[in-house]
């Protein structure tokens, strides 16, 4: 994993195949080079590098030239922004986690041609590299030989990738990330504010810290400062106008036919005729029969091994000095990460530990933390000479006050309460900050010691759910409209999986120097799975824990892992228990988050809430104030009360008679007044003494407010 950024100023950006930004009012952020520095570095512990270039025209020289331009490293004779006001500046910005290769590197690359490459991504197949070559030195040379067939170049990469490359012969900026956006780049499109046109893996911490924030009561009206830059190639031209350097943004198409289908994502067999749901129950039913079902699912079986053998094996993995373990599964004790483990174990050399990293914000009582140990059990029946390291991390979400800050800058431009919950538990769990159990032939006898996982491959089971129906509202959209609106509402989930998960995901295990690889996202394993029929993908009619991602609990079945394969889908937020916690934190209970759609409500700074549904702070406040009041039952209404106290004060047993009425109770439950005398005392007594009583039960019905007006007497 690295970091990369170019920060381009003095330059007037012209966007011809793009729609224009957002009408003003535009987010104002503060931050400077030494803080994008900073950030970059976390995603790249190697080493951060910087490269800058000035542009400027250059005049004719005689009547048959035209205006060009000149580049010019900065420092180098005269030229700089300050004394030279139609010049532009490019600073590029380059941090490396270095997995490939025998030798470091230190990024920006800068070729002797004066091409310079800031590149995050991995290359698993398209472009010929051997093991011990380093992908980003190898894609450099492959640029320079393309000239004007960059697009051809990036859309032959088999792999997640995010780009920023300088072409010197073309004076041209590239940049983009690959069809499915499995690495981040944000993006910052020139505003009258902030003039400037930016590119960063991440957002600097003190774009939060020092940032004015949204308008709580009308949020999705401001422009937000970063933007994910979406999926595609992309270039910046440069020329001169009148005004001086301008530079013209185009988005190009991709070159390779397979980025076009996966993207369109059309399954051809989407509803099945009775005879194929009837073939498919009776087929399951035999045990030890390859049949057509189970076909499908040794087709998935040999294309996800393969998947997590190019992300783990296939290249030498470059550690320096370090003698660790290389790669770490981040573990649920789910489906996805069961079969990622399992698969992990046939692809890995036996004399490598494998680190599971579990989060829990509720101790050992969390889903997820019993899940884990019962599949650790399950992953040593299969695999017993692999030492599998279950690295429990115990979080209390009160206490990370400055973690939640640092996360809140991670996930920018995503703010709601869901992303904040999971992007937490993702980097706690990237962290690999914990504890695991000696080994022990009495488990009882265990102790708990402390361990940090220096694993820096953490393999997420992303893009699963998407593709096998594993989401509730997959089931509801089954429900509703059966197998065409399934499959319209998984290619959705498919289409907008880079804007809704994956760039928040990669920011939030980068930060701590690891890199996220998704082997189910494999450009082979999307195709194999998008060829097989629906029908044999999910089962909806079937129970959760059977019919949902029913190919991959058949791939489950056939690896030797059959308790998982029963087990229900179960996120994040909710197996660690970080959902239950946030909203006890920030909504006061799960009743109450659940009145204000919380899953929904979006943050803009510490301490300010605003509702995407346009509703202000106030109303957030209003809501959870009346679910608190109407929480509230009194043990005594005011009347009670009273009553209580006139009894108290008769002293005499010629005393006045009592009158007391209660709202909305029968009036023969009321104390008559009675002439009373010291003959009818003990009877008075015993009257009101009943009274009283009868009051009290009411009370248990009564809607009244402890401090509601008195009824009249």
């Amino acid at each position: 994993m690295c970091g990369i950024a170019v920060i381009v100023c003095g330059v007037r950006i012209e966007l011809s195949t793009l729609s224009s930004p957002s009408e003003p009012p535009f987010e104002r952020l503060q931050f400077s080079v030494e803080d994008v520095k900073c950030v970059l570095s976390q995603r790249g512990p190697d080493s951060v590098g910087e490269k800058k270039i000035l542009l400027q025209p250059k005049l004719p020289t005689c009547a048959q030239e035209s205006v060009s331009i000149s580049v010019f490293e900065a420092g180098e004779g005269t030229c700089n922004l300050e004394n030279a006001t139609a010049s532009g500046e490019l600073h590029f910005i380059g941090s490396t986690l270095q997995l490939r290769g025998t030798s470091p590197i230190i990024q920006p690359l800068v070729d002797s041609s004066g091409n310079i490459l800031a590149y995050n991504g991995e290359v698993f197949g398209g472009i010929e590299l051997s093991s011990f070559d380093n992908d980003t030195e190898v894609l450099l040379e492959a640029l320079e030989k393309a000239n004007d067939l960059v697009p051809d170049v990036l859309s032959m990469i088999k792999g997640p990738w995010a780009i920023i490359y300088w072409q010197e012969s073309s004076r041209t900026l590239w940049f983009g990330k690959d069809a499915f956006g499995r690495r981040s780049l944000l993006v910052h499109w020139p505003t009258v504010e902030d003039p400037r046109f930016l590119l960063s893996s991440v957002s600097p911490a003190s774009s939060v810290a020092n940032g004015s924030g949204l308008d709580s009561e009308n949020g999705d009206s401001i422009h937000r400062f970063w933007e994910e830059l979406p999926c595609g190639v992309y270039s910046m031209s440069f020329g001169v106008s009148e005004s001086g350097i301008r530079g013209e943004v185009t988005k190009h198409e991709w070159r390779n036919n397979m980025w076009k289908e996966l993207i369109e994502w059309e399954r051809s067999l989407v509803v099945p005729r009775p005879e194929d749901l009837s073939l498919s129950v009776i087929q399951e039913e035999k045990d030890n029969v390859l049949s057509k079902f189970s076909e499908y699912a040794q087709r998935v079986l040999v294309v996800l091994k393969e998947s997590v053998r190019r992300r783990t094996s296939l290249h030498s993995i470059f550690q320096g000095e370090k003698k660790a373990v290389p790669v770490a599964v981040l573990f649920s004790g789910g489906l996805d990460s069961m079969i990622l483990a399992a698969l992990l174990d046939q692809c890995l050399d036996p004399k490598y530990e494998v680190d599971l990293l579990n989060v829990s914000f509720d101790g050992p009582n969390a889903p997820d933390r019993i899940s884990a140990k019962a599949g650790i059990k399950e992953l040593k029946k299969i695999a017993p000479l692999r030492r599998w390291n279950l690295v429990e991390m115990d979080a209390d979400l009160p206490k990370l006050t400055i973690e939640t800050k640092r996360v809140m800058s991670l996930i920018n431009p995503a703010d709601t309460y869901m992303d904040l919950n999971i992007g937490t538990a993702l980097w706690l769990a990237a962290r690999g900050d914990g504890w695991i159990h000696e080994e022990s032939d009495n488990e009882e006898d265990s102790q708990r010691i402390r361990y940090k996982s220096a694993a820096r491959i953490l393999l997420v089971g992303a893009g699963a759910d998407e593709q096998c129906a594993g989401y509730g509202r997959h089931r509801t959209k089954y429900r509703n409209g059966s197998w065409a609106a399934l499959d319209q509402e998984m290619k959705l989930d498919m289409q907008r999986i880079w804007k809704r998960n994956l760039g928040r995901d990669d920011r939030c295990i980068a930060d701590n120097g690891k890199e996220g690889r998704f082997p189910f996202l494999d450009e082979d394993v999307i195709k194999t799975l998008l060829d097989i029929p629906l029908w044999e993908i999910a089962d909806l009619e079937q129970p959760s824990g059977t019919g949902d991602k029913k190919i991959l609990r058949q791939v489950a079945k056939m690896l030797g892992l059959h308790e998982v394969a029963k087990m229900p889908k179960r996120a994040i937020q909710f197996g660690s228990r970080i959902a239950r916690e946030s909203n006890r934190k920030n909504f006061g209970s799960n009743r109450a988050a659940n009145q204000a759609s919380a899953g929904s409500v979006r943050f803009n700074a510490p301490g300010t809430v605003s509702l995407r549904e346009d509703i202000a702070a106030t109303g957030v406040f209003n809501r959870h104030f009346l679910t608190a009041k109407k929480s509230l039952k009194p043990a005594l209404t005011v009347e009670e009360v009273e009553a209580y106290s006139l009894f108290r004060k008769l002293k005499r047993s010629d005393s006045k008679p009592v009158q007391v009425e209660k709202k909305k109770v029968d009036s023969s439950s009321s104390v008559l007044g009675l002439g009373l005398s010291w003959k009818f005392s003990v009877l008075s007594l015993v009257l009101l003494a009943t009274g009283g009583n009868y009051y009290f039960n009411q009370s248990k019905h009564d809607e009244l407010l402890l401090f509601a007006p008195a009824a009249a007497t």
